[in-house]
């Protein structure tokens, strides 16, 4: 019978992070061949992923490979779009295996009812950022970055990039926006009773909150800074991990 606990990790920008939490999060994909039946990756996997039809970004060839291999092995591997790498597409799900959701999914995880959802969006406020977001994923947009040069548009993307900014006196980053995340997720799950779990990323902060008796709000972090992932074993509670492997 195959493994029903499932794993969650979300921004670990790859190509964005040291080159340490690189090397640890791919530690942490062997782990996870050995430990998980499910394996999802909640937004921003890479810190830039854009598939043009006939060019793959270079630099994430062990991670694909590694992905590959889970998925041979029998692990069901999700992985969701975040605000950094939302262009996934046939490459990854026909290639590599893994199913790809761009828009906010729910899962059977560990014997509970999850809905998982990177974050970026979500919540009051951060209306230019919702603007933003509807231009950069318009079919326009997507169509003229496709005859961009491969090389210009990383170039582009690395300069746009917060990855690693480490000024915490200007609060706009992703990590700001935990407080309104967290009241999405608990509104999600007072509203919705057959739901378990709210699984989400963006802030880049571990948070677990449980919101009523037995169901969750989790915050799986991220591995720039914390290597943090969510373990969600079948007829266990929910728990927040971090990686020291």
């Amino acid at each position: 019978m195959q493994n029903a606990t499932a794993l969650v990790a979300s921004d670990v920008h790859l190509g964005g992070t040291s080159p340490e939490m690189s090397q640890a999060f791919h530690r942490w994909l062997e782990r996870a061949a050995e430990e998980a039946g499910t394996l999802v990756l909640n937004g921003d996997l890479f810190d830039f992923w854009f598939e043009y039809r006939s060019v793959i970004p270079r630099g994430h060839m062990r991670t694909l490979t590694a992905l590959r291999r889970l998925v041979e092995g029998g692990v069901d591997v999700h992985l969701v779009g975040g605000n950094h790498d939302w262009w996934g597409g046939s490459f990854l799900t026909d290639e590599i295996g893994v199913q790809f959701h761009r828009d906010p999914v729910t899962l059977s995880l560990g014997g509970r009812r999850a809905l998982v959802a990177h974050g970026d969006g979500l919540g009051r406020g951060d209306i230019g950022y919702r603007l933003l977001r509807n231009v950069l994923r318009g079919r326009i947009t997507q169509w003229g970055f496709r005859w961009i040069h491969p090389d210009l548009g990383a170039a582009l993307a690395r300069a746009i990039s917060r990855t690693g900014d480490s000024d915490e006196t200007v609060p706009t980053g992703p990590e700001h926006r935990t407080g309104a995340l967290e009241r999405w997720a608990r509104d999600r799950l007072l509203e919705d009773d057959s739901l378990d779990l709210v699984l989400l990323g963006h802030t880049h902060s571990p948070v677990s909150v449980e919101v009523a008796p037995g169901r969750f709000y989790l915050n799986s972090g991220d591995w720039v800074t914390h290597a943090s992932f969510v373990r969600l074993a079948f007829g266990q509670p929910p728990e927040l991990c971090y990686w020291e492997g």
